[in-house]
Formats: C-alpha cells, sequence, structure tokens
C-alpha cells in the first residue's frame, strides 16, 4: 500500500499548555469536539477519540510540548496505523502547532488532510476564543 506523509502548521491564541491539554485531556478534547474521548495521560496507555472512530496509542509525551500517538481511523484498512506527531512552540501570538502524519494510505490522503483543518484545527480555534 503506498502512503503519504502530511504536514501543517496552525497558531492558536493561547498558551502551549493549553494546547497540550486539550489534545491530551478527555474532558476537554471531548469539549472542543464535540464527540466522545477517552484519553490516556501515559506512554502506552491507549485512547479513542470521536466517539471511537479514531484510536491508538501515546507513544512519547512531553508536557506542554509534544504528544506523538500511533493513529488509525476507523475506515483504514485493518491493521494499519500511521504515526501522528503535535510539536508545540511559544510565539509571540499565541502557539504554533507543527503537525505532521506518517503512513497515511494514500488513498485517504485528501480527506484526512482536511479533517485535520476542518475537525480539529478549526474547532480548537473556536475552543480558546470562547476563553
Amino acid at each position: 500500500m503506498k502512503t503519504k506523509t502530511l504536514h501543517q502548521s496552525v497558531v492558536f491564541e493561547t498558551d502551549p499548555h493549553d494546547v497540550y491539554e486539550a489534545l491530551l485531556d478527555s474532558k476537554k478534547h471531548t469539549a472542543f469536539t464535540g464527540a466522545k474521548a477517552k484519553i490516556g495521560r501515559h506512554v502506552g496507555d491507549s485512547f479513542s477519540v470521536w466517539d471511537d472512530w479514531a484510536t491508538g496509542s501515546n507513544v512519547e509525551l512531553v508536557p506542554d510540548k509534544k504528544i506523538v500517538q500511533q493513529w488509525r481511523g476507523a475506515d483504514w484498512p485493518e491493521g494499519h496505523y500511521s504515526v501522528i506527531t503535535f510539536e508545540l512552540k511559544k510565539v509571540d501570538r499565541g502557539t504554533r502547532l507543527d503537525f505532521t502524519q506518517t503512513d497515511i494510505p494514500e488513498m485517504l490522503y485528501a480527506d484526512v488532510a482536511q479533517g485535520w483543518k476542518e475537525w480539529y484545527w478549526e474547532k480548537l480555534k473556536a475552543y480558546f476564543a470562547k476563553g
């Protein structure tokens, strides 16, 4: 199967701690997405987000700086996982999140790329705007 790698960057008007917590805290993740999330807080813990649509496990966690997870969508080929990396850096206007996802099945790449923008970055911006 052919795969692709996705890179996206987005700036949120809040500090890195807030972004880290929104991505890794089950209640906050549920609040910004509007869908059930259950996320373990330690390396090796599993997670399930978007009402069990995306699942995986934590590979590396550096508080307020980096989250690396093994990740798959429910419609992905059985047993196939990608690796997602959220890197957080303090910038003048808040936090720059540099996102990388490797091993995306080529036939799903366009949907995945749009999905992160629509279902994560836009929703996170709205969540932080509410304060």
